[in-house]
């Protein structure tokens, strides 16, 4: 029976071919992983650059590539006849022979680079000063060796960037910018999926290449299989290597931090852990994060995610005001009033629920029997926005022993005026960075860190965390910002706006409006009646992401929101905290902003917001 191992772009091309084509494709590669009479058959590409390539027929008229390896199968696309082989002839595939992970090479386009090369070689060349060994022992393909040999400028390893696995262009990159061997070797590293990767590395052996590279392949080992991966989200099946090492690790002993911006996959990271140790782990699972909105939302991800009914009920998702409010409740045996006589705070209840959870098990510092307590295992998604009572709540409901607490944040992103380092609330956590956003088109990026200030922001760790080497991984359109004489012609122009979206083809549920306040969500309702997009709050839009995302009402007095209003006898308003205000003010325009994945249009009437990068 074969082995079949699905890439990530298969399935995202299978959806957009018509209904038809789609029906049999999925036909044939069931047949084809049962090994019937009917099943596709591999067939020889003439002129193939790397002779394991061939192609499936799958539908009247479309193929799928598949690099072959005996009884393994690695399906890459699926595209018409011509295209198809096209494809298949272009390229060549291989094993890194470091870490042992697959790389797809533009071979055919790299035969035209290099004539190029050669005619523009100068007496000296960029890698002159590093010898073979030293390459080859960063993983540099062999083959490709008197390539690389011919750069002679920064620039033309940028150029070569498209046409090269990234496992090849990391180091490569840090080498033509100056960088160490320690240095490029380190970025190759980060390309391992698992710490447990570290053994010796069989380059012909294409089956534990895939196993290796969770980013390139999944293995469908049946029918069930094979239909949950061409149905489910592209983050529920293939992590890049980053988010697979912190999401899937065997155990941590220690609590564990990890910090990255907009579009890094931290939450993506957390759900993966969520669902591992709900499968893996040593008891229940929380999963906590800011709002109950966004609760509700990673639930709902979760129930795709984790297929199993009874490993999912290991898993409860809450955000920590609630998780107060259910353990006082509990203990008191009602649920306590939030209004009227006799209400209590949420802060008043965070501290009554630490006091009730001290007594049911014990001194919080000398955690003896972890099964009193009500958690095993602690995820805490949007980390940034939890106070310091809450934070206390939450390391006592998990005890203190392995794999307790797995925390993800982004102090850039915070929208409340909560600024504590972990260590000072009794969680001493590793910590971890991610520097690579998936999501945001580096044009975007670009605007949005302008308009944050790229800065250092407090919080989670002691001292500060800057933006300073924050990266995208592909290009797209730049931010459209528009200025309009008044609020009616900019309702409107976002009318037309979004009307232009949809007949583009995007779906309204990929698209979001966000206003600062209610009056400009309610005005972007009106004029969107009949549209079916969502206009949310920019607080509300926290968490979420969307293809298209319009932000209107950007302007001076209201992008920040003024102070309030002080009587005249009250002393001057402290500077700092009005420092702080504006800054927070920033962070949650930030924080809209970074909702789009490819097209981010801001309006505004008058004068605009002074946070908008010129």
């Amino acid at each position: 029976m074969p082995r079949l191992a699905i890439g990530p772009e298969f399935p995202r091309e299978l959806s957009a071919l018509a209904q038809p084509v789609r029906r049999d494709a999925v036909v044939a590669l069931r047949r084809f992983l049962l090994n019937v009479p009917g099943a596709p058959h591999p067939e020889r590409v003439r002129g193939a650059r790397d002779p394991r390539v061939a192609t499936l027929r799958l539908a009247p008229g479309h193929r799928g590539v598949v690099v072959r390896q005996r009884d393994v199968y690695w399906l890459r696309t699926v595209l018409p006849d011509p295209e198809a082989w096209s494809y298949a002839r272009r390229h060549r595939y291989g094993v890194n022979p470091v870490i042992g992970v697959v790389e797809e090479w533009d071979a055919e386009a790299l035969e035209r680079v290099e004539p190029a090369l050669r005619r523009s070689v100068r007496p000296s060349r960029l890698f002159d000063a590093i010898c073979d060994g030293d390459l080859l022992g960063l993983g540099l393909d062999g083959v490709a060796l008197p390539l690389f040999r011919l750069i002679t400028t920064e620039a033309d390893v940028a150029a070569l960037e498209p046409l090269l696995p990234p496992t090849q262009y990391a180091p490569l990159a840090v080498l033509a910018r100056g960088g160490t061997m320690a240095e490029a070797w380190r970025e190759l590293d980060a390309w391992r999926a698992s710490a447990d990767d570290a053994g010796p590395i069989d380059t012909g052996d294409l089956y534990a290449a895939l196993r290796r590279s969770p980013d390139r392949a999944v293995f469908v080992p049946d029918k069930v299989a094979l239909d949950r991966v061409l149905a489910a989200p592209e983050w529920c099946t293939f992590l890049r290597p980053a988010q697979h090492r912190l999401a899937k690790a065997a155990r941590y002993d220690h609590p564990v931090l990890v910090i990255g911006g907009a579009g890094t996959g931290k939450t993506v990271i957390a759900l993966h852990r969520a669902a591992h140790l709900a499968l893996r782990g040593a008891g229940p699972v929380l999963l906590v994060t800011f709002s109950q909105s966004l609760a509700e939302e990673l639930s709902a991800r979760l129930d795709l995610l984790i297929e199993d009914e009874v490993v999912r009920k290991r898993v409860e998702v809450d955000n920590a005001e609630r998780l107060a409010v259910r353990i006082v409740a509990a203990a008191e045996g009602r649920r306590p009033a939030l209004v009227g006589p006799g209400a209590r705070s949420l802060a008043q209840l965070t501290d009554e629920a630490l006091r009730v959870l001290s007594i049911a098990t014990g001194d919080l510092l000398d955690d003896v029997d972890p099964a009193l307590k009500p958690y095993r295992h602690v995820v805490v998604d949007e980390a940034q926005d939890v106070s310091p009572a809450q934070w206390r709540l939450l390391r006592a409901v998990v005890p203190r022993a392995r794999d307790d607490l797995f925390i993800v944040g982004d102090p850039h992103q915070r929208v409340t005026d909560t600024r504590v380092a972990l260590g000072a609330v009794g969680i001493p956590a590793d910590q971890h960075l991610l520097g690579v956003s998936y999501r945001l088109p580096q044009e975007l990026l670009s605007f949005v860190v302008r308009l944050r200030g790229g800065g250092p922001s407090p919080g989670l760790v002691k001292g500060v965390t800057d933006m300073y080497d924050y990266s995208a991984t592909h290009h797209g359109e730049r931010p459209i910002v528009r200025a309009y004489d008044s609020e009616e012609a900019e309702l409107a122009g976002l009318r037309a706006t979004v009307e232009a979206w949809l007949a583009d083809g995007v779906s309204p549920a990929g698209i979001a409006v966000g206003a600062r306040n209610q009056r400009l969500v309610r005005a972007a309702k009106e004029t969107l009646d009949g549209l079916d997009v969502r206009a949310l709050t920019f607080q509300h839009l926290k968490g979420l992401e969307f293809e298209r995302v319009a932000l209107i009402g950007v302007a001076e007095g209201i992008v920040p929101e003024p102070p309030p209003q002080r009587p005249p006898q009250d002393p001057a308003p402290d500077p700092y905290a009005r420092a702080r205000a504006l800054q927070r003010e920033r962070s949650i325009l930030f924080v809209a902003c970074t909702r789009a994945r490819s097209m981010l249009y801001i309006s505004h009437s008058g004068r605009g917001s002074p946070f908008l990068p010129l």
